[in-house]
């Protein structure tokens, strides 16, 4: 069989979603050669998506710290789209039965005030975020066996991102050390796990200037308004209907998901 190009792959791949059936790993023949083919293919998914799901308006990062690099064998993280349509405001309530199975990630949130037309280093990102809040991350990943994971095929995938729930943004974050700011999730009031932005490549504001570098690097720079998840502080968790899932994040708020 002739190989595939990344869209014909993407196509595959945007089905195999769309059906939101089980499935341990991609088939071999639509895991991309290396990352760089992994992004050709996630551009062409994205593409694929966008008349269904809405026009992007922000970004998530995955695979933020060295644990899960190592997993997928990779040295940096990953980046996938978010659209319009899967932005939710908190409190959120969370078809559950939307999704083959849905996962969630305890995060914080970046909104640009300003475009990164050519990335930037700490000091140009940090000055371009407008506000800063708790926020959830919403994933859809097929009941994947998490011992195969591959960086390639999350990224061919968008990186399983289904949208995001998003507290109140504060526009004094400043005054806030983002790497000290502790993190909390419970789910039905229980806690199930607790972080500090640190936990994310230092700082959140080190994976937002990466994401920028890369981006700009792509043809695809950030721009003003974009919101930009940085990475989970705990280990992601897989509500049930009627679980009440919140995150907390230490002077920026929090954010609630409902799932009915």
């Amino acid at each position: 069989m002739p190989a595939l190009d990344p869209r014909q792959t993407a196509e595959r791949i945007v089905a195999v979603f769309r059906a939101r059936r089980p499935i341990d790993i991609l088939p071999d023949e639509l895991i991309p050669g290396d990352l760089d083919e992994a992004y050709r293919v996630r551009a062409e998914f994205e593409a694929i998506e966008a008349a269904r799901r809405g026009a992007v308006v922000g970004y998530k990062i995955g695979l933020t710290t060295p644990i899960m690099q190592q997993l997928c064998g990779v040295d940096e993280p990953c980046y996938g789209a978010m659209v319009a349509s899967e932005i939710h405001q908190s409190p959120a309530e969370v078809r559950v039965a939307d999704y083959c199975r849905v996962g969630i990630e305890t995060e914080i949130a970046m909104r640009l005030g300003a475009d990164l037309p050519d990335g930037g280093g700490r000091a140009r990102v940090e000055a371009a975020v407008e506000s800063c809040m708790a926020a959830i991350e919403v994933l859809e990943d097929l009941r994947h066996d998490y011992k195969r994971l591959s960086a390639r095929s999350m990224v061919a995938g968008n990186v399983w991102n289904a949208g995001c729930v998003l507290g109140a943004p504060s526009t004094d974050w400043r005054t806030l050390d983002l790497a000290t700011a502790t993190s909390r999730l419970t789910i039905n009031g229980k806690e199930i796990g607790g972080g500090k932005g640190g936990d994310v490549m230092g700082n959140p504001l080190n994976a937002l200037s990466w994401l920028a570098d890369k981006l700009a690097a792509d043809g695809r720079p950030l721009r003003r308004g974009m919101v930009v998840m940085t990475g989970s502080m705990v280990p992601i968790q897989f509500p049930q209907t009627g679980d009440r899932a919140v995150v907390e994040v230490a002077g920026l708020g929090h954010a609630e998901f409902i799932a009915v």
